[in-house]
């Protein structure tokens, strides 16, 4: 990778369109309350679509499986509430154009407990067993294609992963979902790297923050300081000029890393093979 520039946030060009993030940025988080019906896709990720592991009129609880992974870049899907299995059928979907199998779920009165796994002490498992923990969990990105995170953290051998980037910049307008789980859940938010570094290995990582997030900068700054925290890993949290696409990945890299990933490639496949000059 080629040196970019020898300070933070200094990626070439950017745009300042309009933030209006005042008008949720102070509001804190709300729980949703859940519906009485709900219509599950199958299809929730890039990738297989899930195969249904229930049936119409099957008692389920919330948390539960209802649909299989078919393929490693695919992803399970769990039952948001507890009821009954109403229907499998096709309905339409939010993004892709064509009716998705989906399986309908109605409430019933008492609902039946939920079984998310909520194992609070995780630093006895093994980086492996943390990833078949996050791929049971149907866990996907939410930046639009919601590719499996499991493919994401199974990088192959060669060439190494050795910085860990967490993209806390949302950058884009109205925005403020991120910016409030950092100031609200930031131990939460410091457990999930700290499970990312074990699975990857890694023992570097940057928590990129843009500069119109003061209070987000320092809480999570108090938490990267606190080195007990990290196991001997260096976390550092980077504060980033404002402007947009400051959260894209190769803008972000260039950013922190002051590297820059070529046109059409990826950073994982190009990081080692450019000049050793760079």
């Amino acid at each position: 990778m080629r040196l970019v520039s020898s300070m933070f946030g200094a990626f070439k060009g950017g745009v300042h369109p309009p933030e209006h993030k005042e008008p949720t940025a102070g509001k804190p988080l709300e729980r949703m309350p859940l519906p009485s019906r709900v219509v599950i896709p199958l299809q929730q990720h890039t990738g297989a679509m899930c195969e249904p592991v229930v049936k119409v009129g099957d008692e389920v609880k919330e948390g539960q499986k209802i649909g299989a992974a078919t393929g490693f870049v695919s992803s399970p899907v769990h039952a948001s509430i507890s009821g009954v299995v109403a229907a499998i059928d096709d309905f339409p979907h939010p993004v892709i154009p064509a009716p998705v199998r989906s399986i309908v779920i109605e409430s019933k009165s008492p609902p039946a407990p939920a079984v998310w796994d909520k194992t609070a002490d995780w630093s006895a498992l093994s980086g492996q067993d943390l990833l078949d923990r996050i791929c049971d969990a149907g866990i996907v990105g939410l930046g639009g294609a919601a590719f499996p995170t499991h493919v994401k953290l199974s990088p192959p051998k060669e060439p190494t992963v050795d910085t860990l980037i967490i993209n806390g910049v949302e950058c884009e307008p109205y925005l403020t979902s991120d910016h409030r789980l950092m100031v609200e859940r930031s131990r939460d938010v410091v457990e999930g790297v700290k499970i990312l570094l074990e699975v990857l290995g890694v023992r570097r990582a940057y928590i990129a923050i843009e500069k119109n997030k003061p209070d987000a900068i320092k809480i999570m700054q108090e938490h990267a300081a606190n080195k007990s925290l990290w196991n001997g890993a260096a976390v550092e949290v980077v504060p980033l000029k404002v402007k947009y696409p400051q959260g894209a990945e190769k803008q972000l890299i260039a950013a922190i890393l002051r590297k820059e990933v070529p046109s059409g490639g990826l950073p994982l496949f190009t990081w080692s093979s450019m000049p050793s000059s760079a």
